[in-house]
């Protein structure tokens, strides 16, 4: 995971026991005072990119972490490219980091639930019914609650206050007390109730306990880090798909014999077989043999490429004709998947991570609850009031400050949202997108697959004067279906669609790089290009050359067709525009977005598919390192910016875009690297995927402000010694159900037809 370079190396650590982006940040401002020491941590990944000088070691690094409170350490070695073994090895780490998360959540829950029950419904509450609640909460504010004591505790040696901090101060300060007025005060007496009552009134608290305020909130705020660390454990998985996408084994040529390898033992120089249909395992030279090449996934190019001997090939493509020998070049880490690999993990990496509202916000309401806590202690003693009513005042500023609706602010609103996402086809990631759609004011959409359907597809046919449009897709039809060429059978399945069932060829031959000839219902057939009908001394007519012409200006491809001696027919073949897209361009610039097409695909197809949908500006003939170029060109000219995309050859500018939108359809590397997948092949789930994150988001800041509201509002009575147990309890509970009433709204949320 090192590289050297000139007086300085980089190194990728991976960083354990953050919490919060605020963590993030204090590791990668501790690191960056180092001398010679350039970092980024990135919060989702948990990883620290870090460029360092050669008079710094790797341990000096890992030290300065461990310092601040954090664990690091070299990551493991990433597994090979369909390496089965580096997978495995990878899976019980990802497993035992969300079990101990898990079993403290369902403890919370399993304990807390009873312990809020009674405490709420005096109906419930038998003889010694605080002493059963003082059972079932103690391993609640111990055991379940221990990760935010631990990080607070951590926060609070250096000077910094987050959620966490606010959490444990809160929880610990209920928990004491109750303990205290279970032990010193009245409340511990057999039969105590606390009685359902609203009035404001001063109290000495001995008779108060807050023990379903101490469980209840660590339940809530475990079910939302729970759910967070679920999607977190996911960053990696677009590497990981990436790399399953090479070959497995290869079939290498030694000495005459063909021998079945692990693509991990190849060698550069070696000499290996691709038969049709099997993916190329490594990038390499043809030394042997003539095929297409759909490398769609990689290249974004959407017509198959033909390739003979001395052309160069991609690991990862898949061989669609003949039989190919093919001369390995590149292996390893140094092809181009690898490359797309380690595109996608820097542009990950250098995603600068979204701080979450209530962490921010925290950050300043934490200080100053705490302080207006103790000035409240300090205020009354210094009035002369004994310590019971002022330690009471005191701890109450901290109980009714615990954000116990806080907790289902951003899950509540996050769960109804993406569940109601999941119900219209769009899977959101996690908090973080939604800040970033707020924010979108161009979005780029890929062509291939997205904007078109990414298959070939029969568009038109053209015929000489005198000839019949059914006996030319018969004729074509029938020789095109003999062959695997994606072009051919494009060709074959139109004409199938339009004739119906086709006659059975009598005589076939592939010409490679040329086209098919054959016989069919006894007239001798030919279909491909130009070139093949002039090897037959056939010339085209005025108007079928025309119509080739107008065809390739607007980018299709051209198929010629002849039997009997004479040119007959043109056929259009090209990556049929998705009926939907036009539509949905329209509502992205409804939206306030500027559309951009970005294309691996020739110019004039680019052109062509923009002036359909309603595109003004075109980018293409680009490689997958040019998108990500192309997508931070944009981002450094002041622009936030959203990628659309379904291949491989999308992912690494996915990831780098303020947001990706990967379309369900496409590649599992594609969806990995997004942020919000898009489960149907419609781009009209864009914009309502835009749609639906802005009002999550608009419902998640609204939930916040009202539960801080409630705590807000409530501080100068609880600081003013005028705050019982059940108007703490009841703004509580009261703000908790708006929260979740606030969320439920978003299951009315429609997408536009």
């Amino acid at each position: 995971m090192t590289t050297t370079v000139p007086d300085s190396a980089e190194v990728e650590l991976a960083i354990g026991g953050m919490t919060c982006a605020s963590c993030a940040a204090r590791i990668e401002k501790k690191l960056n005072r180092m001398d010679g020491v350039t970092a980024t941590v990135n919060y989702a990944t948990e990883k620290a990119k870090v460029v360092y000088s050669t008079e710094v070691t790797v341990p000096d690094l890992i030290a300065t972490v461990e310092a601040v409170g954090y664990t690091a350490k070299r990551p493991a070695p990433p597994p090979g490219s369909g390496g089965s073994d580096g997978e495995a090895a990878e899976e019980p780490a990802e497993t035992d980091e969300l079990r101990p998360l898990r079993q403290r959540l369902i403890a919370a829950v399993a304990l807390a639930v009873p312990v809020v029950a009674m405490a709420m419904v005096p109906a419930w509450q038998f003889e010694y019914w605080q002493w059963l609640s003082l059972t079932l909460a103690a391993p609640v504010v111990t055991y379940a609650a221990w990760p935010f004591h631990r990080a607070a505790w951590a926060n609070a040696r250096h000077g910094a206050a987050t959620m966490d901090t606010l959490i444990s101060v809160g929880t610990t300060a209920a928990f004491l007390w109750s303990l205290w007025a279970l032990f010193f005060g009245t409340a511990g007496t057999p039969g105590m109730t606390h009685a359902f009552e609203l009035t404001i009134a001063r109290s000495d608290g001995s008779a108060n306990i807050y023990l379903e305020a101490a469980a209840g909130v660590t339940a809530f705020i475990l079910a939302g880090r729970y759910f967070e660390a679920r999607s977190k454990r996911k960053a990696g998985a677009a590497l990981r798909a990436l790399m399953e996408l090479g070959a497995k084994d290869v079939t290498v040529l030694r000495e005459g014999r063909e021998e079945l390898i692990p693509v991990t033992e190849l060698r550069s120089g070696d000499r290996f077989l691709v038969r049709p249909g099997e993916k190329i395992a490594t990038d390499g030279t043809v030394v042997e043999g003539a095929s297409a090449v759909d490398a769609s996934m990689l290249t974004g190019e959407s017509v198959p490429v033909e390739v003979g001997i001395g052309d160069a090939v991609t690991g990862a493509t898949v061989n669609v004709g003949g039989r190919l020998v093919v001369e390995a070049t590149r292996v390893g880490s140094d092809t181009q998947l690898a490359r797309m690999a380690r595109l996608v993990e820097d542009a990950q990496n250098g995603k600068a991570a979204a701080q979450r509202l209530a962490d921010r916000i925290s950050a300043v309401f934490v200080p100053i609850v705490i302080a207006l806590a103790l000035g409240t202690l300090g205020f009354w003693l210094g009035n002369g009031s004994d310590l019971s009513a002022a330690f009471t005042a005191a701890v109450a500023v901290l109980i009714i400050a615990c954000p116990c609706a806080l907790g289902l602010a951003t899950p509540t609103a996050l769960m109804v949202g993406t569940g109601r996402g999941a119900q219209l086809g769009i899977l959101i990631k996690g908090p973080e997108v939604l800040e970033t759609t707020r924010k979108i004011d161009t979005i780029v959409l890929d062509k291939t697959g997205t904007v078109t359907t990414g298959r070939m597809t029969l568009l038109a046919v053209h015929t000489a004067e005198g000839t019949d449009e059914t006996d030319v897709l018969r004729l074509a039809g029938a020789l095109e279906h003999a062959s695997e060429h994606p072009i051919a059978q494009a060709v074959a399945a139109g004409a199938a669609e339009r004739t119906g069932t086709l006659p059975v060829p009598e005589d076939f031959t592939n010409v490679p790089g040329l086209g098919v000839q054959g016989v069919v219902e006894g007239h001798a057939v030919l279909v491909g290009r130009e070139k093949l009908l002039a090897e037959w001394a056939l010339e085209m007519p005025v108007e079928l050359a025309r119509a080739k012409a107008a065809a390739e200006a607007a980018g299709r491809t051209a198929i010629a067709v002849a039997w009997d001696g004479e040119a007959r027919a043109v056929l259009e073949v090209a990556d049929a525009v998705k009926d939907t897209s036009a539509q949905a361009v329209s509502r992205l610039r409804a939206l306030g977005l500027k559309p951009v097409l970005l294309t691996g695909d020739n110019k004039a197809v680019a052109e062509a598919v923009a002036a359909e949908v309603g595109i003004d500006e075109v980018i293409a003939e680009v490689m997958p390192e040019d998108k990500v170029d192309v997508v931070r060109r944009l981002q450094g000219e002041g622009f936030s910016v959203a990628m659309v995309g379904d291949g491989v050859n999308d992912a690494a500018a996915l990831a780098q875009a303020d947001l990706g939108l990967a379309m369900g359809t496409g590649t599992d590397a594609a969806i990995e690297a997004g942020d919000l997948t898009l489960v149907r092949g419609d781009l009209r789930a864009a914009a309502d995927a835009i749609r639906l994150s802005r009002r999550t988001l608009g419902t998640i800041r609204s939930n916040l402000f009202w539960a801080f509201a409630y705590n807000v509002a409530a501080l100068p009575l609880a600081a003013a010694g005028l705050l019982n147990p059940m108007i703490a309890g009841a703004a509580m509970a009261f703000s908790s159900v708006f929260v979740v009433g606030n969320s439920l709204r978003l299951r009315g949320f429609k997408a536009l037809d």
